[in-house]
């Protein structure tokens, strides 16, 4: 029952209490959007250090996974690591879903103009295979041996409650919850599929050139794609610079520092690598060491790649991600091995266009014509230990050379020395690691 309004008081207040709540209860209008005809996403990626670029063939392109001979490129390689300048564009249209091909015209400062060529894949053959047969003998399943170590946080000491220590063999839930943590929020393009033509391309496979710039405008062109795609992409939102990063370390710390990039809306850096001194035990364990700048735990498995600007700005103000002023990160010595990979990523803000343009009358249904994302990124690898490595491959290179030229008379058989078996090791667990 409701209590009785005795006095004017408590009808003013009783009649605000009865307002409020029809105002709470009004819900705001919901503007309807309905999906753009064409849309296209344009990948940029800068990547410095790390893996030579497996397109510029010879030893190197052997080495890291092939890549074409003619140094051709080949789409996706922004998702990888090889160095260089890089762009995949992916463009669908609701008109065709069957679009084979496309164009993309592309400004002066490209050094591709007047156009590239978009071409989506063939559907592939759908081959008849063999039952294949199950052993229902249940087998011995032997759990690896090891532990691994994370650490997180821009300082030289180690803080308090860390590291957190997995032991890969005991198959914990809660330890693996605990430990794996990887946050990420990004995008994900659509894959190159019949009906989405795609650069580059197996027709169009050229690389962009040294002091190419992408700012200017653009337009794509085909059947099916909505007429006026056109857009401009702006300075700000080019290719980004590489990241100019450097690694040095003294008695009790590895201390991180890069150049400042007026590009950069933000910064993160990640180490990972083999405990030194590790797998030489009886069990011969494997100790792996994880350290990111993160205030936060995270192994940034997720975070080395393209970050939506939302995610960015969020991860900043909890300290996961360093601002954009930022121009070095300290570590623990024992965060960081003497052989670690180290990434170190620059995020670029996106460009996401539409036309028309949103209405501001949350009454008017938005009908996008077209629209298109753009995101960049630059990220520097430093490798301690690459240039003993190539030195390996490269007299590995020369042992296949001299094997295939007519055999000279030997003079005396000499024991392979221990750095020379060093020197074999290392070439075999970096080609091992990068062809995985």
């Amino acid at each position: 029952m409701e209590p009785a309004v005795t006095s004017p008081t408590q009808l003013v207040i009783a009649l605000a209490s009865l307002g409020a709540a029809a105002h709470a209860g009004a819900a705001e209008p919901v503007q309807k959007v309905k999906p753009p005809v064409s849309q296209a996403y344009i990948d940029l990626a800068t990547f410095s250090g790390g893996i030579p670029a497996a397109g510029s063939g010879g030893l190197l392109g052997g080495l890291f996974g092939g890549g074409k001979k003619d140094g051709g490129n080949s789409f996706g390689q922004t998702q990888g690591q090889s160095q260089g300048r890089w762009m995949d564009v992916t463009l669908l249209t609701s008109k065709n879903r069957s679009l084979k091909t496309a164009t993309q015209s592309v400004p002066a400062g490209s050094k591709l103009a007047p156009t590239l060529n978009l071409l989506a894949p063939e559907p592939e053959k759908q081959e008849r295979t063999r039952p294949v047969e199950v052993d229902t003998e249940p087998g011995e399943t032997k759990m690896p041996k090891g532990k691994m170590y994370l650490y997180w946080g821009c300082g030289a000491e180690v803080r308090k409650g860390q590291p957190l220590v997995l032991d890969i063999a005991k198959l914990d839930p809660a330890q693996y919850s605990k430990f794996f943590q990887n946050r990420t929020a990004t995008f994900r393009v659509p894959e190159p599929a019949p009906g989405r033509p795609v650069w580059p391309n197996k027709q169009d496979g050229r690389l962009l050139p040294e002091g190419a710039s992408l700012a200017g405008e653009h337009a794509f062109a085909g059947d099916g794609v909505v007429d006026g795609f056109k857009f401009n992409l702006d300075a700000a939102h080019d290719l980004m610079p590489a990241v100019e990063a450097s690694r040095s370390d003294d008695a009790s710390s590895v201390l991180f520092k890069w150049k400042a990039m007026p590009q950069a809306s933000g910064w993160f850096v990640q180490s990972m690598g083999v405990r030194e001194g590790s797998a030489r035990g009886k069990d011969n364990e494997m100790e792996m060491v994880y350290w990111t700048s993160s205030e936060l735990p995270d192994m940034g498995m997720g975070l080395v790649n393209y970050q939506p600007d939302s995610a960015v700005a969020k991860w900043q103000k909890e300290k996961v991600l360093l601002p954009a002023a930022a121009t070095e990160c300290a570590a623990p010595k024992e965060a960081v091995s003497p052989m670690a990979m180290i990434h170190v990523i620059a995020y670029g803000d996106e460009l996401n266009l539409a036309y028309p343009p949103r209405p501001k009358d949350p009454k008017v249904t938005w009908e996008p014509q077209w629209d298109v994302k753009v995101r960049r990124k630059s990220v520097a690898a430093l490798m301690p230990g690459m240039g003993a490595m190539m030195g390996a491959a490269m007299a590995g290179q020369r042992h296949e050379d001299e094997q295939d030229q007519p055999q000279q008379p030997k003079t005396e058989d000499k024991p392979a020395s221990p750095a020379d078996a060093l020197k074999k090791g290392a070439f075999d667990v970096l080609r091992g690691i990068l062809k995985k």
